[in-house]
């Protein structure tokens, strides 16, 4: 099934549409359900944090949403594409096109240059750096790594990193960013500046943000809360 980009009026402003969405392991002799039952919507725009004790299935849900893995039920709709329903090439060319991923462990390719793993998902795309230069101006710039981009991976600190990684998950222009404990490895002061970054970018390029986070210090900034707790999802701030 080839997805198609959907035009929406400025009336319609959901962009992420969960219905039931389940996913379960198998372990030992015991079926855990890790994500049961999830429905959410989430709107054009908005930062939503996702909160909840470890194990919670907060990280399982984020990796779903963002096409990371695939549930054992239910429908992830984005910009009305359910990509739950897509072919693995379907669901590629759409998450490169539609959708930035953040992780807590940056992910950096070590034997790359900053720069050359801000550019990963524009080669994997198959398009041409060029159509990308003014973003990665405005990406590098409002970061603060223009000065970084051709050192590796080990000769930048941690936030830095976590910078160079913001970037790569931006360079695309994606309409919604997931972010999986972006700051969990970061002391406070780093952690605070990342959520700036986070919260600027998006500001500058419209972007959606749906974060899991344990640090309710940058929960309570998001514009909604929701809380995962054994495996169920409930809306705690509006």
């Amino acid at each position: 099934m080839d997805y198609q980009p959907i035009n929406f009026e400025k009336s319609d402003r959901v962009i992420l549409d969960v219905q039931d969405l389940v996913k379960q392991f198998d372990q030992s002799d015991e079926v855990i359900t890790a994500v049961n039952r999830v429905t959410m919507k989430v709107f054009e725009g908005e930062f939503v944090a996702i909160v909840g004790p470890s194990g919670s299935g907060k990280s399982t849900l984020l990796h779903l949403l963002a096409g990371l893995d695939r549930p054992n039920a239910g429908h992830i709709y984005i910009r009305g594409q359910d990509i739950a329903a897509m072919s693995s090439d379907d669901l590629s060319a759409f998450r490169g096109d539609f959708i930035g991923m953040v992780f807590q462990s940056h992910n950096l390719i070590p034997q790359f240059t900053a720069l050359e793993n801000i550019l990963i998902p524009t080669m994997m795309r198959n398009k041409s750096e060029l159509s990308y230069e003014e973003n990665l101006r405005k990406l590098v710039s409002s970061l603060g790594i223009a000065d970084r981009l051709h050192h590796l991976p080990s000769e930048l600190s941690g936030g830095q990193q976590q910078r160079v990684a913001i970037a790569r998950a931006l360079i695309n222009l994606p309409h919604i960013v997931f972010a999986d404990e972006p700051t969990g490895n970061l002391d406070r002061t780093n952690a605070d500046e990342v959520l700036e970054l986070l919260l600027e970018t998006k500001r500058l390029m419209g972007q959606t943000l749906i974060m899991v986070t344990h640090d309710m210090t940058i929960a309570n900034r998001a514009d909604r809360i929701f809380t995962m707790d054994d495996g169920r999802l409930t809306l705690t701030k509006r």
